[in-house]
């Protein structure tokens, strides 16, 4: 992994980009992207992490976070992605999926890729961390997130998408708790 994308200072916030492997669009089903919302809330709960935005892509997710209790955020990454990993195959064998087939052929495939004995692959490697240095940074950032639906054409306006911290700054309805960066200061 190149030295440019990883969490050095496990309790500082990043910008975090967490991509399924082939950016093959999984979170177009609402059942999916419920499943990244519990996992989200029980990191929050029961393992110290802190939330200052998000976004649910069809094939990735942006956060703001850091870590606030005993595990790193790079633990907390880890834990999620290895969670929803298998959450989301077990969804995909289980329920209703079109694309059953040839998503599950795909991770399949990817997870042969690796050396550990695994049957199927859903996250790329990495998170892409970008560590929040500044009040102008975290502001470029939060704005690159709320825009993602609109440049994408999934919503006019950016609070409109139930699956983004936009609504929250918003003073919307929300599927996940946040810290509004007006209410704390993000550690940088």
């Amino acid at each position: 992994m190149s030295e440019n994308y990883k969490i050095r200072e496990q309790d500082h916030a990043y910008f975090l980009t967490l991509t399924v492997v082939g950016w093959i669009d999984i979170f177009t089903r609402p059942n999916h992207k419920l499943l990244l919302v519990k996992s989200l809330k029980h990191c929050q709960q029961k393992k110290g992490l802190e939330l200052y935005a998000y976004c649910f892509m069809p094939g990735h997710i942006h956060l703001i976070a850091k870590a606030t209790g005993k595990e790193t955020l790079s633990e907390i990454l880890r834990d999620f992605k290895k969670y929803t990993s298998k959450k989301l195959i077990e969804q995909i064998l289980e329920e209703p999926e079109s694309r059953r087939e040839w998503m599950l052929e795909y991770f399949g495939h990817e997870a042969d890729k690796i050396k550990r004995n695994r049957y199927y692959k859903v996250w790329q490697d990495g998170n892409q961390p970008k560590e929040i240095f500044s009040n102008g940074f975290f502001y470029e950032k939060l704005n690159y997130i709320h825009q993602n639906p609109v440049e994408d054409l999934i919503v006019k306006k950016p609070e409109d998408y139930l699956f983004s911290s936009a609504r929250n700054y918003a003073g919307l309805d929300a599927y996940l708790d946040i810290v509004l960066e007006t209410q704390q200061q993000v550690t940088y």
